[in-house]
């Protein structure tokens, strides 16, 4: 069972949430509040985003303390220290120091560029992907037949 929430709807709107406001290739504009899971909507212009994100944070915000559940406060950027720990294997961990030896630079600024290499490349990779599941299949200009007991094909 969900427990009881003491604070107040007004404390909760009283709170900055991050809203983000996607662009659609299609037209109009998704709304997300990516701290309040499953706050999102749709909107067809520009004009609608200020009125439409307070109403559906209102309302999430209420149906969430109306029925029991928590709800999370906001996460800022400034939350993220830039450091982690990472345990790898000795022979990658040598492998990668003498790398950085050999381009002249810190073995921490050698893993944050291939870190942001491959984010960066697996970012173009998951729009392409995107891209590509609305682009339609169109049929190949060249058909193959199969081949004939003379075993001569024919191409058209």
């Amino acid at each position: 069972m969900a427990s009881k929430n003491t604070l107040t709807l007004e404390h909760y709107l009283a709170l900055d949430y991050s809203l983000e406001i996607i662009a659609q290739p299609e037209g109009g504009y998704v709304l997300v509040y990516p701290d309040l899971p499953g706050c999102m909507t749709q909107v067809e212009t520009l004009d609608e985003v200020a009125a439409t994100a307070q109403d559906i944070r209102t309302l999430w915000i209420k149906t969430q303390l109306e029925d029991g559940f928590p709800i999370p406060i906001p996460s800022f950027e400034e939350e993220y220290s830039g450091k982690f720990v990472l345990r790898i294997p000795k022979s990658l961990h040598r492998r990668l120091a003498i790398a950085a030896r050999r381009e002249g630079v810190s073995l921490n600024q050698y893993a944050m560029a291939l870190l942001d290499r491959n984010d960066a490349v697996a970012q173009v990779e998951s729009k392409i992907d995107a891209l590509e599941g609305r682009i339609p299949a169109s049929p190949s200009p060249i058909r193959r037949t199969s081949r004939s007991t003379t075993g001569a094909g024919t191409i058209r």
